[in-house]
């Protein structure tokens, strides 16, 4: 999995006070601080609810119920972005190990890490593990 240059500026660009006042304080910990909520609490963890998934700062499309898959890891993971340049794959060391985190492309929020080779049976081979606060889905009629 190769991780994508990202754009010098995101498309929208708030201070962070501006980011704290549109964000309660766990929505900005993990969208502008990296942060991680506790696995098996987010509200879309097993959510099958058909519809689309968008960013919670900025409301961009991020990922789509059909590639939606239980992983059973503690937060909703999906197979492959709504768009491929939705988001942007960043290299991520901060835990002592590689890891490979997705941001969103047009405010470059922190939605959580996408991992591969990981054996899951879904078209892609991988699994992009988002926080639910992240999110919000806007449901669908199918």
């Amino acid at each position: 999995m190769s991780t994508r240059p990202e754009p010098t500026e995101p498309e929208i660009v708030r201070t962070e006070d501006e980011w704290r006042q549109r964000l309660g304080p766990e929505e900005y910990a993990v969208l502008r601080q990296a942060g991680t909520e506790r696995p098996f609490v987010g509200q879309y963890t097993d959510t099958e609810t058909a519809g689309i998934y968008r960013c919670r700062a900025c409301d961009a499309e991020l990922f789509r119920s059909t590639e939606k898959f239980h992983s059973h890891c503690g937060w909703p993971s999906f197979f492959d972005p709504a768009d491929s340049d939705a988001v942007i794959l960043r290299e991520d060391s901060s835990m002592g190990m590689r890891r490979v985190e997705v941001l969103c492309k047009k405010c470059h929020s922190h939605l959580g890490h996408v991992f591969e080779g990981e054996g899951y049976p879904t078209p892609t081979d991988q699994r992009y593990c988002i926080n639910s606060i992240s999110l919000v889905l806007e449901e669908s009629e199918a």
